[in-house]
Formats: C-alpha cells, sequence, structure tokens
C-alpha cells in the first residue's frame, strides 16, 4: 500500500506543482487571466473612457513611429517594427486596445467573474474611446508633421481601396488572430525585454504585411484626413463596419475559442467555486433581511 501511495506522489511531482489536468503554467496563465479580466470588467466609467483614450494616443504614437521609419528608409517591415513602440506602450502603461480584450476578459466572465452585459460595455466603451484618443492624436500629429501628407494618403488608400474581398477579408482575420495572439504571449511573461520583443514581431506582422485592424488602420485614416485628403468619414465608417467584425472573428474564432476549451477542466472548477460562493452571498444576504424584517 506505501509504494503505491509513494509511487502516486512521484507521478504528480512528474506532472507539475498542480493537481491539475493541465499544466503547471496554464493553471497560472489561468488564474492571472481571469483575475486581469474581472478587474477590465468591473473598472469604473471614468477608468474606461480614460484607458481607452490613451489606448488610442499610445496607438497614434506607434504610427508616428511608423511614418518616420517608413519615410526615411521606404521598407513596410522596418515600419511596421516601428510601430510596435505604440504595442510596447501600451503594455507599460496598461492602456486598453479594442482587440487586446479578445481573450483576457473574456475567461474571467466564463469563469463567471463578470456578465456579458461588462463585457459588451468595455467592448464598446474601449472602441469608442480608442477611436476618440487617436482622432485627437493625428489631428496633432498632422499639423506637427505636414511633410508626412503624401504618406498617409498613400498608406490610408491602401487600406480603403480594395474594399470587401477574398484577400482583404483575410487580411482582417488574421490582424484579430495575430494582436490576440500577442495579448496572450505578453500576458505568459514578466519581462520587460520579451514584451518589447513581442510587440516588435506584432507590429512587424500586423502592419509591415499589411493586414487589416479596424481601430489602428482607423487612426492612420484620420491624421489623412487631418491632413486634407478626399477621403469622407462615410467612406472610413462604410470600411470599418465590415473590418471590425472580422477583427473579431479572428481573435474570438481562431486564438480564444481553442484556448477556452484547452483550459476547459479549469473554467468548470472555478465556475463551480464561484457559483458556490454567489449561493452563500444571497444565503447571507436573505438571513439579514430576515434579521431587519423581525419586529
Amino acid at each position: 500500500m506505501e509504494p503505491d501511495h509513494r509511487q502516486t506522489e512521484d507521478k504528480r511531482k512528474e506532472l507539475g506543482r498542480s493537481d491539475e489536468p493541465v499544466e503547471d503554467e496554464l493553471v497560472e496563465e489561468f488564474e492571472n487571466t481571469v483575475t486581469e479580466g474581472a478587474d477590465r470588467l468591473n473598472r469604473t466609467w471614468r477608468a474606461l473612457v480614460i484607458t481607452g483614450l490613451f489606448g488610442g494616443i499610445d496607438v497614434g504614437l506607434g504610427i508616428m513611429a511608423m511614418l518616420a521609419v517608413k519615410e526615411a528608409t521606404g521598407s513596410e517591415l522596418l515600419a511596421g517594427m516601428a510601430f510596435g513602440i505604440g504595442l510596447f506602450a501600451l503594455r507599460l502603461a496598461h492602456s486598453e486596445l479594442f482587440t487586446e480584450d479578445f481573450l483576457i476578459p473574456i475567461n474571467a466572465v466564463v469563469a463567471r467573474h463578470g456578465t456579458w452585459l461588462q463585457l459588451v460595455r468595455l467592448w464598446a466603451v474601449t472602441l469608442v474611446t480608442n477611436l476618440a484618443g487617436g482622432w485627437l492624436f493625428m489631428w496633432v500629429v498632422a499639423a506637427a508633421f505636414p511633410q508626412f501628407e503624401q504618406l498617409l494618403l498613400e498608406v490610408s488608400l491602401g487600406y480603403l481601396e480594395d474594399g470587401l474581398t477574398l484577400e482583404t477579408a483575410a487580411l482582417a482575420v488574421l490582424a484579430g488572430s495575430t494582436i490576440t495572439l500577442s495579448t496572450r504571449m505578453s500576458q505568459g511573461t514578466g519581462n520587460d525585454v520579451v514584451t518589447a520583443l513581442i510587440s516588435l514581431i506584432s507590429g512587424l506582422l500586423v502592419v509591415g504585411l499589411g493586414m487589416l485592424h479596424g481601430a489602428l488602420n482607423s487612426i492612420v485614416v484620420f491624421g489623412a484626413m487631418h491632413q486634407g485628403a478626399a477621403i469622407s468619414y462615410t467612406d472610413w465608417f462604410v470600411w470599418f463596419l465590415w473590418v471590425i467584425p472580422l477583427n473579431m472573428l479572428g481573435g474570438l474564432v481562431i486564438i480564444t475559442l481553442p484556448r477556452l476549451v484547452r483550459t476547459l477542466e479549469l473554467i468548470r472548477k472555478e465556475r463551480a467555486e464561484q457559483g458556490e460562493k454567489i449561493r452563500r452571498q444571497e444565503q447571507e444576504q436573505e438571513r439579514a433581511g430576515g434579521a431587519l424584517r423581525r419586529p
């Protein structure tokens, strides 16, 4: 009997530090994402607006770096890597980018640490404030660097002129999945150097390869419009209406859904614990209410 017990303990040590049926790294990552996701979902309106606005400003910073490098080198890939500065700023400043919310808050919702209504509020406020912050920042950039006028026009028309085709749809799906994947990778490390490397690679892929990202590309288009490009808000909005759903498809279906399936046991356990906690709280409230009603 004792040898069997020792064999079980030895086997558990081989498998990892915890008793969960998945790798220890996944357990730690799941716990971290649920905690951070719950924090994002429960932000006040003021905090949501400010983090979203700064998300747009951080992206604008990356676009400014992208324009400078592209003008100097003519290289799409180097310009994309320069844009990674904006993504790195997002990480360090704890700002919010719309497509970053396709994984972490969803983990919190499915684990019963938040509601779907809170998730919709987070998405809507973040998207609108990303665009508003980027619009304002690019107005300053356009005023400060008039030499970028032709470059901004060329880049913006490259995003808008082809419309919805199989190629552009695929580029939008890839943009959503790439940014969501980079968010997951950043969540798995506390090393700023690694985070910077992930940001540069993400910029190289998304911007350097000409993927279509609703929030990022919109801020570039706003810069061109500020400098007098013949692009109307209607032209931009029609493009935006089909790019954003495809970004969501890429982030949610390609990255988030398989991740949820991979950690299904952890989700079930966390949901059960949260359900029990909620039931205890409701019982305590009922007892407190009954005590108050007694004469």
